[in-house]
């Protein structure tokens, strides 16, 4: 069966969760998440799942420091976060509109 790989790309996030990957309604593969700072000094990130009532479930990095200019890969090599059907990918930054993340995805995974 052919997969659907998807891309999601969130620019200018600030200082609460914002979706990166909106409720998924589906059990999904989550491969890859690029976090570029845009900001002109150090940001740190936070990363976490949430269900469908906001409410962090687990998060995959807390106060992560990206310097200016710079990008954080938090999946890498082979790596993958399951995002099962209500859940959701959100990040946050310490600064406002300095965030830009780009989500690589595989929808609808088999189950």
């Amino acid at each position: 069966m052919a997969q659907d790989f998807e891309r999601t790309i969130t620019q200018n996030i600030d200082t609460s969760l914002a979706d990166i990957r909106a409720t998924s309604n589906s059990d999904d593969a989550i491969v890859g998440i690029r976090m570029a700072n845009i900001h002109t000094s150090q940001i740190t990130v936070d990363v976490a799942i949430t269900n469908d009532g906001n409410t962090v479930q687990a998060y995959l990095i807390k106060d992560a420091p990206i310097p200016v200019g710079g990008a954080l890969e938090l999946i890498d090599g082979g790596s993958k976060i399951i995002l099962q059907s209500g859940d959701k990918l959100r990040a946050k930054s310490s600064v406002t509109n300095s965030l830009d993340v780009v989500v690589s995805a595989v929808d609808t995974i088999s189950e």
